[in-house]
């Protein structure tokens, strides 16, 4: 039986907001300006309005380190969509496995608030990236889960799971198939798509909602499932966004 894999996406509301800090420090406040919905922070991450740079808070546990080419491939795609003049920071790290897998998203969460150290300060906004040694909950015998994007600057990567499906002679490559999870849930926090960055032209596809309706677009529904995403990925590359979603960014602050 075919298994689906899905890269999802989850919104967290939280109803409390802050002032901006004084200091290029984070404090307790700042926490708060990291735990809003998904999709909210789209200008900030695009433009230079507010954040005139960027750091990646990328945390792994043991044995689960994302490849470099696709941490390359991810900053590559943010240079060339936001406005970071003052840079883009990797702050990469392990820690030991928490032991619960497999991981519901109240334990990402949990992973998170307890793991973070880097949140917006007044100049720089801060995202977090997590990959896991295990499993998402919400696998099915049919489909699993690849990442999600749960929060306006935090998102999951289920690295085991993309292991396991790049092992073998005829998958994908790790690289490939990592970036094209890791692009896919960062085009998701960028707002795309009509989640937070504003539709410039008809194309969110009415039958998978936040997602576009152009077929070879890194957005499109199926670089979520089985077939779909190893046809996409078929020719060695990550799939690209196509010209209405980066208009989109565009329009509200990106390049």
């Amino acid at each position: 039986m075919k298994r689906i894999l899905i890269l999802c996406l989850s919104v967290i509301i939280v109803a409390c907001t802050t002032e901006e800090s004084n200091t290029n420090t984070p404090n307790v406040d700042n926490t708060l300006e990291n735990k809003q919905p998904t999709g909210s922070s789209s200008n900030d991450l695009l433009s230079d309005d507010t954040f005139t740079s960027m750091v990646l808070e990328i945390v792994y546990v043991d044995g689960f380190e994302p490849t470099q080419t696709a941490i390359n491939n991810l900053v590559n795609f943010i240079e060339e969509r936001s406005f970071k003049p003052n840079g883009i920071t990797i702050d990469m790290r392990s820690i030991p496995s928490p032991g619960t897998s497999p991981y519901t998203n109240e334990d990402i969460v949990t992973i998170e608030d307890n793991n973070r150290t880097r949140y917006n300060t007044n100049t720089q906004i801060a995202v977090w990236a997590f990959f896991a040694d295990g499993q998402s909950a919400s696998n099915t015998e049919n489909s699993v889960v690849l990442g999600t994007a749960y929060r306006n600057t935090s998102f999951v990567i289920y690295e085991e799971t993309i292991q396991n499906l790049t092992d073998g002679t005829f998958g994908p490559s790790q690289s490939v198939l990592e970036s094209t999870v890791m692009l896919h849930e960062f085009g998701h926090i960028y707002g795309l798509t009509n989640l937070g960055a504003p539709l410039q032209s008809d194309h969110e596809d009415q039958d998978n909602p936040r997602h576009c309706d152009v077929e070879d677009c890194l957005m499109y529904f199926q670089s979520e499932t089985g077939s779909g995403v190893m046809n996409m990925v078929s020719g060695g590359n990550a799939p690209q966004l196509d010209a209405q979603c980066i208009a989109d960014l565009q329009a509200n602050g990106g390049k």
